[in-house]
């Protein structure tokens, strides 16, 4: 008898589905679990403006995306050209990744326990991030962070931006969505 393969899911993915849902459901009475809101994708951005001049950069950036995601990026291009920029439309000036399902689960748990916690001077994420449609952004300043990325094989620290879609309908169930799952949002200051 041929055993059948067992797929593990993500511990976030579990995380989840065993205590997220039943707490959102439970704060914000939903009729079903269909209604409660899940993370739909993650997209990563890194912008190379330097690949203008320096091709190799691009190229680098694109290695280190990879690494990162797991997942080869898409180059993106200009759409219109800036003469102040030296900028032409069509021209490569940075890459983009985007995590769905699983791989999606799997870079937001190495991100909320791996990476955040390597910022350094980290107080906490704002809470204010939020689109108005429950999608929430965060900027990172350098890649060095992930743990992927060697120190000694960076030829330019470049930051990136990371946008977290869910399908919530408020940004107020997007923050407790991913409150619950380990976004370690700034308290709130007391004024005084």
């Amino acid at each position: 008898m041929a055993s059948a393969k067992t797929k593990s899911l993500p511990r976030l993915k579990e995380k989840y589905l065993n205590q997220v849902v039943p707490k959102l459901k439970e704060t914000f009475n939903y009729a079903n679990r269909m209604a409660v809101p899940k993370i739909q994708k993650v997209v990563l951005n890194m912008g190379v403006g330097a690949a203008t001049q320096n091709g190799k950069l691009l190229d680098s950036s694109v290695a280190e995306m990879t690494l990162i995601a797991g997942q080869k990026p898409v180059i993106t291009r200009a759409r219109k050209s800036i003469s102040n920029f030296k900028l032409r439309a069509g021209v490569a000036i940075g890459c983009m990744v985007t995590l769905r399902n699983d791989r999606a689960y799997y870079f937001l748990d190495k991100l909320f326990n791996i990476v955040i916690p390597r910022i350094r001077d980290f107080r906490g994420l704002s809470p204010k991030a939020f689109d108005g449609r429950g999608n929430y952004s965060l900027g990172l300043q350098e890649q060095l962070v992930f743990p992927e990325i060697k120190y000694d094989s960076v030829d330019k620290v470049q930051g990136m931006n990371i946008t977290i879609v869910t399908s919530a309908r408020t940004d107020g169930e997007a923050r407790e969505l991913l409150a619950l799952m380990g976004l370690p949002f700034r308290k709130a200051q007391k004024t005084q």
